[in-house]
């Protein structure tokens, strides 16, 4: 890792918490999917992390922003029932387009941009980076209470220093 850029630090940190979103998805069990905590399903507690990491990680005020094929209204408010229910691999196919995207927007972005504001948004976008992380990471430890008291697996996670696992790979510590 380039450790004298911060948009190469952002990749870096950025990809690994892509790696383990993927991971905390793969480790919720079928049982749990549509098992209600909040009063919401597990899943839809994944939908609404991964809406707002495409929302609002890049640009929230973008005027082309596009929702997910699979959104309808209020599908990623965790205050609202939905009738719609997502599979796994609705989630999957979100995620892979949502790491694409950004991983994509990453590659291109530099240090000088980082403190500008994208166009048409009151932040800029180191702001909206780190606001994605914590929102990110509140809402994956959240998922992962649930499956490590459901289960008693604990989902791996890579850390700072953890190298990127090779397949096949235990998803559990």
């Amino acid at each position: 890792m380039e450790v004298n850029s911060l948009a190469s630090i952002i990749r870096e940190q950025t990809n690994r918490a892509l790696w383990e979103v993927k991971n905390v998805i793969d480790c919720v069990p079928g049982e749990l999917w549509d098992k209600s905590y909040c009063d919401m399903p597990c899943w839809k507690h994944i939908y609404h992390m991964l809406f707002s990491l495409n929302m609002w990680f890049i640009n929230p005020r973008d005027p082309s922003f596009i929702e997910p094929e699979i959104h309808e209204k209020h599908l990623n408010n965790l205050d609202v029932v939905s009738s719609k229910q997502l599979s796994k691999e609705d989630i999957n196919t979100l995620f892979k387009e949502i790491e694409i995207k950004i991983k994509k927007y990453l590659d291109q972005l530099s240090d000088d941009e980082l403190l500008e504001n994208p166009p048409c948004c009151e932040y800029n976008r180191f702001t909206l980076i780190l606001a994605q992380y914590r929102h990110l990471h509140t809402h994956l430890g959240m998922i992962m209470g649930f499956i490590i008291d459901d289960t008693g697996f604990w989902p791996r996670v890579l850390g700072l220093e953890a190298p990127f696992p090779s397949e096949p790979y235990n998803k559990y510590f």
